[in-house]
């Protein structure tokens, strides 16, 4: 209702009188939408939108690429396609959830035949919910581990085998008998420091550090393969547990919760970068890892490859998290005049430098151990896990102060990843509220609990021995062109089957009416550019899968089933809500089409006070209605 006409302490509800705080407290008495609620501030927004976009692969795995693709040189594709794929459809999404008030499956009233497709993304954000919050599970214990005087894999210790050394270890090498022959032993035989060996006839083989190994037989108790599962690791399942409880404490009320727990979780870890580069910058060697990183190992030749192309495009488009539906359901608590398009210029600028900026300090630190240990940068740099709980550990184990730095890092690592995870779960809650708002208005925090209890109950199978196994399994199948299926389709439903021209029409209605120069960049992307780039990338994806392994070590045919088996899953709903559709419309098979192809009558601006002449026959959009061909002026004729 967009105006209240009893008191502003009191929600009306017909005669009845209901206190907002006592069954709707997470609608604030000068929200403009009474049903769904707005954010408290613009700033809690775009902390939680920052906070949702940068992640740990900000961290562990875009610094990587850096060095991997050029040095510097991959900073052109890199900002080439933030402006060709990311940003545009960052925008479309931001644009979307705010014009409707809707979350990822109800938005979808835009183009109802489409509506799997924000089914598929709030399923996949379920499987990538599940692991995730195990990887912030490594990171708090991680942390608890570091509160020792020294930190327990900074020397090979108990835990470790015969292998675990920094210095390459000696595996044959021959030694002189008492009769004189020369023979060629291996390790059992080799005396300490090999002192028994005929000098320059050692056979060598790299040792595993002690932070691998601890790692692998400590932190993990990994098991020989996906096959041998094991027992629970029981301190990885009280810090899942734990992680789950902070997530369900922030988001107990909701938005206006989670936007206040945001203002420490997104900020907290620029803090803690500049801290570690500061530090990385002192220290011995740092100048040649930043070197390997962007400076003088800057490679402009490399730009002559698909691959560094490819990777900069999938970099932006998984780093900036379209096609999730977190965008989709944040931006939908937005008011209807919120001026999305520079929120989504700030946010996408905001997570891109972020990935810059920590490459410095991780390559700084990265130097500095390469320095130590007499290598190469390159045999030192890692991605991924190996990088946050092998590579980056060993080089902070040998600072001094190190149990503080690791502190500080891990204690990174985890804000880093709750901020992403406040986001995906308010894209599931959001689903619930707009499919059950009544029930949802009432019981929003045990069905806020509940979701984080069963989410973690699935998540024990990934605190197993093998449960490293699982989280990869799931990051490789769910977290993959599974994405890329959805963004593909929305950008064509949106685009060209509802049209890029009205779309753009609703956005004016929020942001104002901009010159025909102002949108030809945004036609071009969105018409062409945009999803051309998106399927290049599915193809090259699709044509280089490879099946899933994790430590060299191979996933069984059941394994690589399961995997299947969950994306089917998860893209499956996309034919089958079509087909859905389809039945429930009126007429023969191409009216039925047709009239699921243009937008339910209940499509448009939530508030009446924002449906101006092109929205005025709207039904009420908490009414669900079928697929009759609408009559709303400007929405019911063709593009």
């Amino acid at each position: 209702m967009d105006k209240l006409k009893c008191p502003s302490f009191f929600k009306c509800r017909g005669k009845e009188k209901v206190t907002a705080s006592s069954e709707n407290f997470h609608v604030g008495e000068t929200d403009e939408n009474q049903d769904r609620g707005n954010w408290s501030k613009k700033s809690d927004y775009l902390l939680s939108m920052v906070g949702y976009a940068v992640g740990l692969g900000n961290v562990w795995r875009f610094p990587y690429l850096t060095y991997n693709n050029g040095g510097g040189a991959f900073l052109i594709p890199y900002a080439i396609m933030l402006a060709l794929a990311g940003l545009p459809l960052f925008f479309l999404e931001c644009s979307l959830g705010q014009f409707a008030s809707l979350g990822p499956v109800s938005v979808w009233r835009i183009l109802p035949l489409f509506q799997g497709v924000g089914i598929t993304m709030v399923l996949i954000s379920i499987f990538v919910t599940i692991y995730y919050n195990v990887i912030i599970a490594y990171s708090l214990y991680y942390m608890f581990a570091s509160f020792q005087s020294e930190l327990p894999w900074k020397n090979c210790s108990y835990w470790a085998d015969e292998n675990c050394s920094r210095s390459p270890i000696v595996t044959h090498c021959n030694i002189s008998t008492i009769l004189g022959e020369i023979i060629q032993v291996n390790k059992s035989r080799i005396g300490a420091n090999h002192s028994n060996c005929i000098t320059g006839s050692e056979i060598y083989q790299p040792g595993q550090l002690p932070s691998e190994q601890y790692w692998n037989k400590v932190a993990l108790q990994r098991s020989s393969g996906m096959d041998e599962t094991g027992v629970i690791v029981w301190y990885l399942a009280l810090c899942l547990l734990l992680a789950w409880l902070i997530v369900g404490a922030a988001l107990f009320k909701g938005i206006k919760s989670s936007g206040k727990v945001v203002y420490f979780t997104a900020i907290f870890p620029y803090v803690v970068l500049l801290i570690l580069l500061i530090r990385g910058a002192t220290l011995e060697g740092a100048s040649k890892g930043i070197s390997y990183y962007i400076g003088a190992q800057s490679n402009f030749t490399k730009l002559r490859e698909a691959e560094v192309w490819k990777d900069a495009a999938t970099q932006i488009f998984y780093s900036l998290s379209v096609a999730w539906g977190g965008l989709v359901a944040l931006s939908s608590y937005n008011k209807f005049n919120n001026n999305c398009f520079s929120d989504a210029i700030l946010v996408c600028l905001t997570n891109c430098l972020t990935s810059v900026f920590a490459g410095f300090a991780i390559f700084s630190i990265l130097g500095h151990m390469a320095h130590i240990s007499g290598k190469e940068v390159a045999q030192v740099v890692k991605s991924g896990f190996d990088l946050a709980f092998i590579a980056y550990p060993e080089a902070l184990a040998q600072l001094p102060g190190g149990p503080f730095w690791s502190i500080l890092f891990f204690f990174m690592l985890l804000t880093l990843g709750l901020d992403s995870q406040f986001a995906s779960i308010e894209t599931i809650t959001t689903t619930i509220q707009d499919l059950f708002p009544k029930v949802m208005k009432k019981m929003r925090v045990p069905i806020t609990l509940g979701c984080c209890l069963v989410l973690f109950l699935l998540g024990l199978v990934c605190v197993t021995q093998a449960g490293i196994y699982w989280v990869h399994l799931i990051d490789h199948f769910c977290a993959g062109w599974g994405i890329l299926i959805a963004a593909i389709l929305e950008i064509i439903g949106i685009i060209w089957i509802y049209g890029g021209n009205r779309f753009i029409e609703d956005i004016e209605m929020m942001i104002g009416a901009k010159r025909w120069i102002f949108w030809l960049w945004w036609r071009a992307c969105w018409f062409v550019i945009t999803p051309l780039l998106l399927i290049a990338i599915l193809i090259w994806s699709l044509v280089k899968f490879h099946r899933p392994n994790y430590a060299e070590i191979p996933y069984p045919d059941w394994g690589v089933a399961l995997g299947w088996c969950m994306i089917i899953f998860c893209i499956i709903w996309i034919p089958i809500m079509a087909v859905i559709k389809i039945i429930q419309a009126e007429g023969n098979i191409f009216q039925r089409i047709v009239s699921c192809c243009r937008p339910a009558s209940n499509w448009g601006p939530y508030l009446e006070r924002h449906r101006g002449e092109r929205y005025k026959d709207m039904v009420d959009p908490k009414k669900e209605t079928d697929h009759e061909i609408p009559t709303v002026s400007g929405s019911s004729k063709p593009e």
